[in-house]
């Protein structure tokens, strides 16, 4: 009896660590990406600035539930799961702000960045193109005799609606492919409210005619998203197939800070889709695991000294300059063929 109560015990302490380090990292995204907005708004961001309020939760809980040899393809308000899994503050900061020393060198919107060969995908804009991609991926390692590796697409409800979408599913399902599809239903497609993009009365019930699991959890409670997203991936690792997560949650801002989202139905805001994951995550942490108040504030003191300190460092930094930029593909220096760029 003693030794079952200290392995509960013990649970619940692993637990609780997971939860605080999630809760880290979510609240570094927020602060981090509040700091990119007002940078955005000062004119000191080129293109556009996409936040992940009310999407930190699930975004967080990839990553968690991920590991070193895992591919990992984000959406645009993924930046919780992007820091967790394998980004760099100082990369995040390097891609807004353009700096030559950033993943993507300068050269590409913001959004679109990452690091390929360690698994972090850039992010097609076409959501659905996300899905073929990490299948194939999936589907030559499994050609080169790698194992054991998870991909995990992340999406909105809106990429549902895509020809990519459906052939990237379908070949998934057939090839029973280790591969997580995580789909936000945040209600609207941009301005596109999701009674516009589907007829089914559960966006869910679309896993099961492709004949693969299909999981949901409430997008704004970081609990569920962590267990949801752990079943999800175990499955999959384990040789489940293809499986399909369905996180309800409201986008807490407009699609870009370039839009007042206007258009979102103020009710919407006022039910349960529209609780802050962030403010949760924190009161769950104050009510039911006892974290002093004064913790929670050290921790985001921290985390605004982390966000002004990269800011400031990445400032600093320069720019490509497009007469003495090599313009050749990331990749490689060299074409297949030999010839160089």
């Amino acid at each position: 009896m003693v030794h079952a109560i200290e392995r509960a015990a013990a649970v619940a302490g692993s637990l609780k660590e997971t939860y605080i380090t999630a809760y880290r990292w979510m609240l570094l995204a927020r602060i981090s990406e509040e700091k990119y907005a007002s940078l955005y708004r000062g004119g000191k961001i080129h293109g556009s600035v996409f936040l992940g309020k009310g999407q930190e939760a699930l975004s967080v809980s990839i990553a968690m539930n991920l590991r070193k040899g895992d591919i990992f393809a984000p959406l645009i308000r993924d930046q919780a799961g992007r820091l967790a899994f394998a980004e760099t503050l100082l990369d995040s900061t390097r891609a807004y702000l353009g700096s030559r020393q950033g993943p993507m060198r300068g050269r590409d919107g913001n959004v679109h960045r990452g690091r390929p060969r360690e698994g972090y995908f850039a992010m097609i804009s076409h959501l659905g193109a996300m899905i073929p991609a990490v299948a194939g991926a999936l589907l030559a390692r499994r050609m080169k005799g790698i194992e054991g590796t998870v991909g995990v697409a992340s999406i909105g409800e809106g990429g549902t609606s895509t020809g990519a979408f459906h052939e990237g599913v379908n070949l998934a399902a057939v090839e029973r492919l280790p591969l997580v599809i995580v789909i936000a239903n945040n209600q609207y497609a941009y301005s596109t409210p999701a009674s516009k993009q589907f007829a089914c009365r559960n966006l869910a019930d679309k896993a099961a005619g492709y004949g693969i699991e299909g999981l949901s959890c409430d997008g704004t409670d970081l609990a569920a998203c962590l267990e949801t997203l752990q079943k999800a991936v175990t499955r999959a690792r384990e040789g489940g197939g293809t499986q399909m997560v369905f996180a309800s949650l409201l986008r807490l801002a407009g699609h870009g800070e370039h839009d007042d989202a206007l258009y979102v139905d103020a009710g919407l805001k006022r039910t349960p889709l529209g609780r802050d994951c962030l403010e949760r995550a924190e009161c769950a942490l104050l009510d039911r695991l006892g974290t002093a108040p004064k913790q929670i504030t050290a921790w985001r003191a921290e985390a605004v000294r982390q966000v002004e300190e990269a800011v400031s460092a990445v400032q600093h930094e320069a720019a490509p300059n497009p007469d003495e930029e090599d313009w050749c593909a990331l990749s490689s220096r060299y074409l297949i063929d030999g010839f160089t760029c």
